[in-house]
C-alpha cells in the first residue's frame, strides 16, 4: 500500500499510517481462515457520494488477497432495473466458497437514491424492505458473513470534499448521478427509515463517521477484522491421511 493516502491531504501522520497498516495486516490474517475453510462474506460499503468511501475501499483491497475477492460498484442501470427483479444482478455477484464480494453501494439504493429520485412509490418502498431483509436471512441461513458499514458525513465536510472532486479536472468529468446532499430531509428521512427497516439482529448496522478519512477507514477495517474474528473458524482444518501416509 503506497504512503501516500489522499491526493488532495498529502500524507497521513506516521501515527496514523502504522494503525492502518497494523490494521490491514490483521485483515490480511484473518482472511486466510476463510480461504481455506471456505466461508463466504459480503462487505457492503454504503453512503452518500463524498464520505471517504473509496479511501476505506483501497484500504481494504490492499488487506485482502486479490484472488479471493471481488469488487461490485453500483450504480443506477435503467436497463437492469427495468428487466426482471430488482435483486437479480446482486444474486449474480454473491461470492464463491473462500472469497469475498465488496460492494461499494448497494443494494440499499433502491430505499435510499430510488426513493429519494421518486423511482419508486410508497408500496414499492415497503415491499424493498421486506425483500432486502429476506435476502440478506438468506444469505445468513447460508453460512454467509454480511459486514454492512454506513459511512456517516457531516454536511459541510461533505460539501467540501464534493468542491474538490468538482476542481479536479478528471475527476470532474467522469459521468455520474448528481451527488444527493446529506443535508437534505428527504436524505435524512429515508437514512432514519433505512436504518429502522433493516438493522436487523442476523446483519446490523455498523456506523462509520467519515469526519476524517483516515480515522474512517481504520474504524471499518477494525469492525471488519472484529468480524472476520468472531465468524471465522480459529483452527485450520484437519487434513484426512492418505493411505499408507506416515502419521
Amino acid at each position: 500500500m503506497p504512503d501516500r493516502i489522499d491526493e488532495n491531504q498529502g500524507l497521513a501522520p506516521n501515527s496514523m499510517l502504522a494503525e492502518l497498516k497494523a490494521a490491514r495486516s490483521q485483515v490480511r490474517e484473518l482472511q486466510l481462515p476463510q480461504i481455506v475453510h471456505g466461508r463466504r462474506a459480503i462487505v457492503l460499503l454504503e453512503g452518500a457520494a463524498g464520505s471517504a468511501k473509496k479511501h476505506t475501499l483501497r484500504h481494504l483491497c490492499a488487506a485482502f488477497d486479490p484472488c479471493h475477492f471481488a469488487v461490485h460498484p453500483i450504480s443506477f442501470d435503467r436497463r437492469q432495473a427495468s428487466e426482471g427483479h430488482w435483486l437479480a444482478r446482486f444474486w449474480r455477484a454473491l461470492p464463491e466458497a473462500g472469497s469475498t464480494a465488496i460492494f461499494f453501494r448497494s443494494w440499499y439504493r433502491r430505499v435510499l437514491d430510488d426513493r429519494i429520485l421518486g423511482r419508486i412509490d410508497d408500496a414499492a418502498l415497503t415491499r424493498a424492505f421486506d425483500e432486502i431483509n429476506e435476502f440478506e436471512a438468506q444469505q445468513r441461513d447460508y453460512g454467509t458473513l454480511i459486514v454492512k458499514l454506513y459511512f456517516d458525513v457531516p454536511p459541510d465536510v461533505q460539501e467540501h470534499r464534493l468542491r474538490e472532486r468538482a476542481a479536479h479536472p478528471w475527476l470532474s468529468v467522469m459521468r455520474g448521478e448528481p451527488p444527493i446532499r446529506v443535508g437534505d430531509p428527504a436524505y435524512r428521512q429515508a437514512f432514519d427509515d433505512m436504518k429502522i427497516h433493516t438493522n436487523t439482529r442476523w446483519s446490523p448496522w455498523r456506523t462509520i463517521d467519515a469526519t476524517d478519512e483516515d480515522e474512517a477507514a481504520l474504524a471499518a477495517l477494525t469492525a471488519i477484522g472484529e468480524a472476520w474474528a468472531k465468524a471465522m473458524p480459529a483452527e485450520p482444518p484437519r487434513l484426512i491421511e492418505r493411505p499408507g501416509q506416515a502419521a
